[in-house]
C-alpha cells in the first residue's frame, strides 16, 4: 500500500468515526465516546495533511503537463519553477506525514503517579531520593502541573524511604515516562569523615494514572486493612486508625497510604495508586511480547535498569540510554530536567520513525 492509499484508508476511517460520533446512542456509552473522540482528533491531523499532500501532487502534475506541452520559453520557465516548488513541498509533506503515521502511545496524554524509593546506600540513598523528589516537584511546578502527595515515608536522618505523588496536567505521562529506572548518585556523604566518594541509588517509577474505566476493581478482589498513621496529619495521627492498606488478591499488589487526614481520604489515595500499578503491570505484560522484535533503547519497562548517574564531584549528569551528559548538576537537582527529558523524547521519536520505515 503506497502513501496515497494509506491516506485514503485513513480518510475513510475519519469519516466513519465522525458518523459514529454523531449518533444519538453514543450518549449512553461515555467510555466509547471518549475513545472515538480521541481517535477522531488524532486522525484529523492526518486528514488535513492528506489534503495538502493531494494539492501538492496535483500542482506537480499540472506543472509537468505544462513542461511537456508548452513551447513558449517563458511559460516553460514558469512551469519549471512551479514543478520544482511542488516537488519540494511534496518531500516536506511526506516527511511530516510519515511522522504523523508513527503510532502514538495512548497513555501519553494521561496524568501520572510518580513513585520514588531509596535504594542501595543506606541513609545516603534516602537523602538522594528526597532530593530527586524535590527536583520532580519543582519541574512539575515549572510546567504548571498540579501535584498531590499520596504517601510519604521519611528516612531516619532526613530524606525519604519512599513517596508517591499524583501529578495532573497536560501530557504528564508522555513527558515523564522515561524517568522510570534506577538513578545512581556518586558523592561524598555528609557523614564521611575521610572524603571518600560513595555510590548510592534511588528507584523512580512513573505510572500512567488509570481511572475506573481503565481498571475495574471488584470489592471481593481487595482486602482493606487500617492502622494508626505515623506520618503528617496533625492531631489525628496515632489517635485514630486513619492509615489504609489495600491488598489486591489477583496481582498481589499492596498499597499503603497514611498521610491524609482521614481514613476515607487515605482509601481514595490508595485506590488511585493501586489502579495505576495494576494498569502499569498489565501494560508491561502486554508490551513484553512486542519487545521481542521491537527492542527500544529508550525503554520505559525495566525498572531495575540503571538509567542515569549523578556525579556531584564533577557536577555531571549522564543518561546511559542515549549517552547524553550535561554539566549542570545543581540546576538539574533544582528541577531543570528539560534537556535530559527532551533528549530522551527525541531519541525515542527517531527510533520509532526508523522502525516505521523498516516495516
Amino acid at each position: 500500500m503506497n502513501l496515497v492509499e494509506k491516506l485514503q484508508a485513513i480518510w475513510i476511517r475519519h469519516q466513519d468515526v465522525h458518523d459514529q460520533l454523531m449518533t444519538p446512542e453514543l450518549a449512553a456509552d461515555p467510555a466509547r465516546f471518549v475513545r472515538l473522540n480521541r481517535e477522531y482528533k488524532e486522525l484529523d491531523e492526518l486528514v488535513q495533511a492528506r489534503a495538502r499532500y493531494l494539492e501538492a501532487l496535483a500542482n506537480r502534475d499540472e506543472a509537468q503537463h505544462m513542461l511537456e506541452s508548452e513551447k513558449d520559453p517563458e511559460m516553460r520557465e514558469m512551469a519549471q519553477d512551479e514543478f520544482d516548488t511542488a516537488r519540494q513541498r511534496i518531500a516536506a509533506l511526506e516527511t511530516e506525514i510519515k511522522e504523523l503515521l508513527i503510532p502514538k502511545d495512548p497513555e501519553d496524554a494521561k496524568d501520572a503517579v510518580l513513585e520514588v524509593r531509596a535504594g542501595t546506600g543506606g541513609d545516603e540513598a534516602g537523602l538522594f531520593a528526597g532530593e530527586l523528589l524535590r527536583a520532580y516537584l519543582r519541574f512539575a511546578e515549572e510546567k504548571g502541573w498540579n501535584t498531590e502527595m499520596l504517601s510519604l515515608t521519611e528516612g531516619s536522618v532526613g530524606g525519604i524511604k519512599e513517596a508517591s505523588v499524583q501529578i495532573r496536567g497536560e501530557q504528564v505521562y508522555g513527558i515523564l515516562k522515561f524517568e522510570s529506572g534506577v538513578h545512581r548518585v556518586q558523592r561524598v556523604p555528609a557523614t564521611e569523615s575521610q572524603g571518600r566518594v560513595h555510590t548510592s541509588a534511588a528507584t523512580v517509577a512513573v505510572l500512567p494514572e488509570a481511572d475506573e474505566l481503565d481498571v475495574q476493581i471488584r470489592d471481593v478482589d481487595i482486602r482493606k486493612d487500617t492502622f494508626r498513621s505515623s506520618g503528617a496529619g496533625g492531631q489525628h495521627v496515632n489517635k485514630t486508625e486513619s492509615g489504609v492498606r489495600l491488598t489486591h488478591f489477583p496481582t498481589g499488589i499492596v498499597v499503603e497510604c497514611q498521610d491524609g487526614r482521614s481514613q476515607h481520604q487515605n482509601y481514595d489515595r490508595a485506590l488511585t495508586v493501586l489502579r495505576a500499578r495494576i494498569w502499569d503491570k498489565a501494560r508491561a505484560e502486554r508490551d513484553a511480547a512486542v519487545a521481542e522484535h521491537r527492542k527500544s533503547l529508550v525503554s520505559t519497562g525495566d525498572r531495575s535498569a540503571k538509567i542515569r548517574t549523578y556525579n556531584f564531584p564533577q557536577s555531571r549528569v549522564t543518561d546511559h540510554r542515549i549517552g547524553l551528559t550535561v554539566y549542570n548538576l545543581p540546576d538539574v537537582m533544582n528541577g531543570d530536567l528539560k534537556t535530559l527529558i527532551e533528549g530522551l523524547r527525541v531519541a525515542d521519536h527517531a527510533e520509532r520513525l526508523k522502525q516505521g520505515a523498516d516495516e
